[in-house]
């Protein structure tokens, strides 16, 4: 069926996060989660299943937190979403069928690496209206 969970855009809000500020370098999952007001629990959650998917790797201990295991730039959101919510509308059919080709389009097309670039165009758009 047709259906996104609260999970989806969680973390694609936190891996937008983890994209901005991490780099290489390790971010604390409580950061991530504190910077988008996310309950961490929640969050270690949808990190581990992106971590056993293969998007995401950890490290543990002082300097531990989570790093993209791929280039943002080929995580796109429909993996994400498909991960975490199972197959989008893979048996809807009639103008249900279509809304959901219509949003595997759109997430397909979509990159962890765009939503960042978004993200930050939008921050500066916002910021030349203060």
């Amino acid at each position: 069926m047709l259906s996104i969970t609260a999970k989806s855009p969680y973390a694609l809000k936190a891996l937008t996060e983890l994209g901005r500020t991490g780099g290489d370098t390790p971010v604390p999952i409580g950061e991530l989660a504190r910077r988008r007001d996310i309950p961490v629990q929640f969050l270690e959650q949808l990190f581990a299943s992106l971590r056993r998917a293969g998007v995401l790797s950890s490290q543990r201990g002082v300097k531990g937190g989570y790093r993209f295991a791929r280039d943002p730039s080929e995580v796109t959101a429909l993996e994400v979403v498909e991960l975490l919510d199972g197959p989008l509308g893979h048996d809807a059919e009639g103008v249900l069928g279509e809304a959901a080709a219509a949003a595997r389009t759109v997430l397909e097309g979509t990159t962890i690496a765009d939503l960042i670039e978004r993200e930050a165009r939008e921050a500066g758009i916002a910021m030349y209206h203060i």
